[in-house]
């Protein structure tokens, strides 16, 4: 076979025949698959979904517009926006970013009207979104701010404050952190930087302010504005700052190192293991809220530069450019540079709302320089810089005075205008020369008196001026004027101009009618300057009358407001409290003579004022020199009345106690009562009713008021359950009390005496009182005791009513079912302390005056004694009274059906005398 035959097998062609099926290639693809659809309905129909406003236009379309190059649009879009947000305002949350975003970059448009249409905005979405939502994207709205605020057009310039103002007023601890951009803005908006021709350097850069003709307001009003923005930037600075300002008028119990939610810590609950001790401020599962600490921005930590004015040398350079500024606005405002008809000191309206605003700023930069680490230093720094300045410009037509300018129609035509000076007491101008003052004495201090004293003086004269007619002053006035008060008398050291502001003040705390906040700000004045004498023991200046005058006027000043002002009251006491801690002699007398008011049940401010005054003068016995008894009378009714709390009068009752004779020790306190008025008031508070109440419920009869058998003459009055329980829980530390005091042998006496005087010839007592009679005896007495006839018999009494009222309590009466506890266990105390009385217990059970009905009664009572394990011996004691009482029951029920209770009976007796024959005997008999 040739080379070309094999050639062609290898490429062998198949023939094709007709009719049969062509033959499928070896490589051919099989086309037979099937498809299905995946159909998402909410992702083809989202544009559909979303809300819209009137126009139909939903948050992308509206969005999308403000991009547009017509003004005309993007005001309608940012209008439709508004709407839109109105009616859905989830969706701000759900498309914050792009809102934001959008929105912060039309504050620097070209068209005044697309402008004002975002400010709206803004104003419209700043309440609506919380700061932490708004804190990823602030950096962009604030970059944007800054960019509108340093704009080459004016307008955008003036827009860009409206946008400030939202911010400021919504989110002002996010503006904080951008505090080093924004404070080099508020320089930028009203100066201009001009190189020094000596020095060619850009480190020299001098400011001055600068004038633009274009604006729509006069230079003077657009510092204005400006500075009243920066104001409130730096008043938002120092209110963020941790350290608190040490002139300001604090608390008597605060302390510029404290915070005011301070740790307190009950010793008493932490020994019993009832408190627990958080060490750290912000650990465990509730944190402090009232933290003074604050966490750094992590914006803020990198570099000095950015710290803004926490930084000392940053607070310098601020000050260092800013002062200047603010002392040529001045000189543009002042007197001097007035129009004519403004003469002297005299200041017209725009005149003093700009100066209003550069003393502001100054006074804030100060209190951001006292909040440094190194105080003093800075102190000396602005002294040695600023003082000749501000002593020339300030203080030559110091203190300035507001004359309002009111211009009168004019009669004829051909005459000029004329204008009319009158004197306004408007408070801007009070406020100004006070922030004024407040700058100025800053600078001063003891060691420089002689050098500041032609200054000085005149602040003085001024401060007591006004403090002598100072009726009209309203809180914030006298926040400033008190502050000056104070850095005055701190460094004075002449004890006559001392005096004399004393006086001031105190002439002015003397006027009636002086608001709420005015009264507490003078009475936080005078605590703070006494607290102050206290810790400066050793000054050369004696203690001032005029502060001894008033710390003696402050217990009467407490029994006249009462209930009229909590707040206020709880001033008064927290301040007579710190000196009457410390032994003032006068307020120890002043307290001493209106105690007896102070302390009344009835309308004394220890029953009327809420529960943490009526702990500080609870605590204030302790210091009182004598205690009367008809104080001690007063101070038991509180306890019997319920005026105060359990616990107050726990510690009342251990308060007397230390100040009683029969306390020991190593260290006794001065004992101020006497033994009789001491066992008066524990015999008093026992009872738990006054005389005459007691007497008021001897003509009470039947239920639901009274429980009362034939077994006993003694009828129950029955209490409330919250009277019951108050009573019994003061009951045990009266017990406690008479068991501590050493002789036993006369406080038995005492107490048996008081028994049988004022309680032994009562028909009525109530169940509280009865109760606790037999609590505190079964304390007191043993069966060595040698006990009171009249005694022995009225406590039998007492304990046979109280186990009668007991066992007929229905289970229905829930609120007396609660008493059963206590009283039957002070029943059995005192039966088992006291066989005697147990004795004649049994022997007033005469089954003959008892009415049928209540023969179940008494047969349960004997059960119940006889199965009680202390009482048992007791019971077989008196064996024979036991027999006769319950052959006396047979007798009644021998010719009855025998009953259960019956039967229960006598199964007790045989069980319980099984050991004693002849009380079987007698049983047996009986049957």
């Amino acid at each position: 076979m040739t080379k070309k035959r094999k050639h062609q097998e290898d490429f062998h062609k198949v023939k094709l025949k007709v009719g049969k099926k062509k033959p499928r290639l070896e490589n051919a693809t099989d086309t037979n698959f099937k498809t299905k659809a995946v159909h998402i309905p909410e992702q083809l129909r989202e544009d559909s979904v979303l809300p819209t406003n009137n126009r139909k236009l939903n948050i992308k379309d509206l969005l999308s517009q403000m991009n547009h190059y017509s003004a005309g649009v993007k005001q309608s879009a940012l209008l439709g926006l508004k709407d839109l947000l109105s009616q859905y305002p989830y969706v701000i949350d759900a498309h914050l970013s792009n809102i934001l975003s959008e929105l912060a970059a039309v504050f620097t448009d070209k068209d005044s009207t697309v402008r004002a249409a975002a400010i709206r905005l803004l104003q419209f979405l700043a309440p609506k979104i919380r700061a932490e939502h708004i804190s990823p994207f602030f950096p962009l709205v604030s970059a944007h701010l800054s960019s509108a605020m340093t704009h080459i057009n004016e307008r955008i310039q003036e827009d860009s404050l409206k946008v400030l103002d939202v911010l400021l007023e919504e989110y002002p601890t996010l503006l904080m952190d951008r505090s080093s951009v924004l404070l080099n803005n508020f320089v930028e908006l009203i100066s201009h930087q001009q190189l020094s021709k000596r020095l060619k350097n850009r480190e020299n850069m001098s400011w001055m302010l600068s004038v633009s003709p274009n604006r729509r307001v006069t230079s003077q009003q657009w510092r204005l504005n400006v500075l009243l923005r920066l104001r409130k930037f730096l008043h938002v600075l120092v209110e963020g700052s941790s350290v608190s300002d040490d002139d300001g008028l604090q608390g008597e119990n605060s302390s510029p190192q404290m915070p005011k939610n301070a740790l307190t810590v009950n010793w008493q609950d932490l020994a019993k293991g009832q408190e627990h001790i958080q060490l750290y401020e912000n650990g465990g599962s509730q944190p402090r809220i009232g933290s003074s600490f604050r966490l750094r921005s992590l914006v803020n930590v990198t570099g000095s530069a950015e710290k803004g004015l926490s930084s000392p040398e940053n607070l310098k350079k601020f000050i260092e450019i800013i002062i200047p500024l603010l002392l040529d606005c001045w000189i543009e405002a002042s007197p001097m540079q007035a129009a004519a008809s403004v003469l002297g000191n005299l200041l017209e309206p725009g005149s003093l709302q700009l100066m209003e605003q550069v003393l502001s700023i100054i006074h804030l930069l100060w209190k951001l320089a006292k909040q440094n680490e190194e105080p003093q230093q800075m102190e000396a720094w602005l002294r040695a810089n600023y003082l000749a300045d501000f002593q020339h410009h300030f203080m030559c037509h110091f203190p300035y005075s507001f004359q309002e300018t009111i211009k009168h129609k004019k009669k004829d035509s051909s005459k000029s205008n004329k204008y009319y000076m009158t004197p306004s007491n408007n408070v801007d101008h009070l406020l100004l020369n006070l922030t004024l003052c407040e700058i100025m004495v800053s600078l001063a201090s003891s060691s420089t008196l002689q050098m500041d004293s032609h200054w000085l003086d005149k602040i003085r004269k001024f401060v007591i001026e006004t403090l002598e007619d100072g009726y009209k002053l309203n809180a914030k006035q006298l926040n400033r004027l008190l502050r000056v008060t104070w850095r005055l008398w701190q460094i004075q050291i002449s004890k006559v101009t001392s005096e004399t502001l004393m006086k001031a003040v105190y002439t002015l705390y003397q006027q009636r009618n002086l608001p709420f906040s005015v009264r507490t700000l003078l009475l936080k004045f005078f605590s703070r300057v006494y607290q102050k004498e206290e810790l400066n023991a050793q000054t050369n200046r004696g203690r001032s009358k005029v502060l001894t005058r008033w710390l003696a006027g402050l217990p009467q000043q407490l029994v006249l407001l009462g209930l009229r002002n909590p707040e206020l009251s709880d001033q008064l006491i927290g301040t007579i409290y710190s000196a009457a801690s410390r032994a003032n002699k006068e307020m120890l007398q002043s307290l001493q003579a209106a105690a007896p008011r102070i302390y009344d049940p009835l309308d004394g401010a220890v029953a009327l004022l809420p529960a943490e005054s009526q702990q500080r003068l609870v605590q204030l016995v302790y210091y009182l020199p004598h205690l009367p008894g008809n104080l001690l009378s007063s101070l038991s009714r509180c306890c019997i009345m319920g005026k105060l709390s359990v616990k107050l009068s726990a510690t009342l009752i251990g308060i007397l106690r230390m100040r009683s004779p029969f306390v020991g020790g190593k260290y006794p306190v001065q004992s101020s009562v006497t033994d009789v008025d001491y066992f008066s008031f524990l015999f008093s508070t026992l009872t738990g009713f006054s005389k005459e109440e007691l007497t008021s419920l001897q003509s009470i009869r039947g239920r639901p008021h009274i429980c009362q058998t034939q077994l006993s003459p003694v009828q129950l009055y029955l209490t409330d359950l919250d009277q019951f329980l108050y009573h019994w829980a003061v009951t045990e530390m009266v017990s406690q009390c008479l068991s501590a005091i050493p002789s036993r042998s006369q406080c038995i006496d005492i107490v048996q005496s008081g028994i049988c005087k004022y309680l032994a010839g009562l028909t009525v007592i109530p169940d509280s009182t009865a109760g606790s009679v037999l609590c505190a005896v079964s304390k007191l007495l043993d069966q060595a005791c040698l006990l009171n006839e009249n005694l022995a018999k009225f406590l039998a009494s007492l304990c046979c009513s109280l186990l009668y009222l007991l066992l007929t309590i229905e289970r229905e009466d829930e609120e007396h079912l609660q008493k059963r506890d206590v009283l039957w266990a002070s029943c059995i105390s005192l039966l088992t302390a006291l066989p005697r009385v147990l004795r004649l217990m049994l022997q007033s059970l005469q089954v003959s005056r008892v009415h049928r009905e209540e023969l179940p009664v008494l047969a349960q009572l004997l059960r119940l004694l006889m199965q009680h394990g202390q009482l048992r011996s007791h019971m077989v004691t008196n064996e024979f009274l036991v027999k006769q009482i319950v052959k006396d029951i047979m007798a009644l029920k021998s010719g009855d059906a025998q009953e259960q209770w019956l039967t229960d009976l006598h199964y007790y007796f045989n069980v319980c005398l099984a050991s004693h024959p002849q009380g079987a005997a007698a049983v047996n008999t009986v049957y």
